[in-house]
């Protein structure tokens, strides 16, 4: 059985022996290979949310839950981050800054699909975009080093693709107006 606060314990002694992503990596990829359990020690999800698990200077873990189709713009997190998805599908689109661009825009360079039961790390300069493709709604465990909410980063505009500031009430409120696609039951 999937136990949460030993899972908390064990990425917490992890940075602490080894600031970087690695043994996250692999107590992720526990978590997710049974993802029954991990559903059932979280709860069945039954809206989009981000809801904080834990969260320091040198940790944060989060229960992500997609909304069905949602899509969150690129963003990067100026640290490593580890994903495990548990139920559902979360796609990736990876992006890289476009060389001498004065307004800071990217450009697509690949792609990856996490399905129920993966998990994949991401570096500190990674710039990402996710979406949930499906029409229900998908869980994920995201373990970051550092504090997720207090860290300066940036995100980018999804027309023009230029950076700016990243806003992380505008982005916790993409999950609550999400859920006005989620239908009951």
């Amino acid at each position: 059985m999937f136990d949460l606060e030993r899972f908390i314990d064990d990425c917490r002694t992890a940075v602490d022996g080894d600031p970087t992503h690695k043994p996250i990596q692999d107590i992720v990829a526990r978590a997710v290979s049974e993802p029954g359990q991990l559903l059932q020690a979280l709860g069945d999800p039954t809206k989009g949310e981000v809801q904080k698990l834990y969260c320091s200077d040198t940790l944060t873990i989060i229960n992500v839950v997609w909304a069905p189709r949602m899509t969150i713009m690129p963003h990067n997190h100026n640290m490593w981050a580890v994903i495990g998805v548990y139920g559902g599908r979360e796609d990736n689109i990876f992006w890289r800054r476009i060389k001498d661009d004065p307004t800071g825009r990217i450009e697509a360079a690949g792609a990856k699909s996490l399905g129920r039961g993966e998990s994949t790390p991401l570096g500190p300069d990674i710039i990402h975009s996710v979406t949930n493709p499906t029409a229900k709604l998908t869980g994920a465990i995201h373990v970051y080093g550092g504090d997720f909410f207090e860290e300066e980063r940036s995100e980018w505009e999804t027309e023009d693709l230029t950076e700016q500031a990243y806003d992380v009430e505008k982005n916790l409120r993409l999950f609550e107006d999400a859920n006005s696609f989620v239908k009951p039951g």
